[in-house]
């Protein structure tokens, strides 16, 4: 599935999100990270996480630090309506976790 630049750039001014226990990350900070290589490109993981579930739409992505750790978190809606959270390593891209959200 192709996404839209536009999407990209909406989405990238859009990475916060309230979360307990995490330290949500502004566009400044991600930019910051980015530049220096810390965390991968969110459209990579934009693609990877639509790959997951053909046909889904993208509702939410979000960046945070939990436990030291960056995470993208993004909520799709499924062709079957269903809501799925996704999370992956930014750092290395490993997908943690793949859940029906509530």
């Amino acid at each position: 599935m192709k996404v839209d630049k536009r999407l990209y750039a909406i989405l990238g001014l859009g990475l916060l999100c309230v979360v307990a226990q995490a330290k949500d990350l502004n566009q400044d900070e991600a930019l910051n990270l980015r530049q220096r290589g810390v965390i991968l490109p969110l459209e990579q993981f934009i693609e990877q996480a639509l790959s997951h579930h053909p046909g889904a739409r993208l509702l939410e992505a979000e960046l945070e630090e939990k436990n030291d750790r960056y995470i993208y978190e993004f909520e799709l809606l499924t062709t079957q309506g269903v809501v799925r959270e996704l999370k992956f390593d930014a750092r290395d891209g490993r997908l943690l976790e793949d859940e029906e959200d509530d």
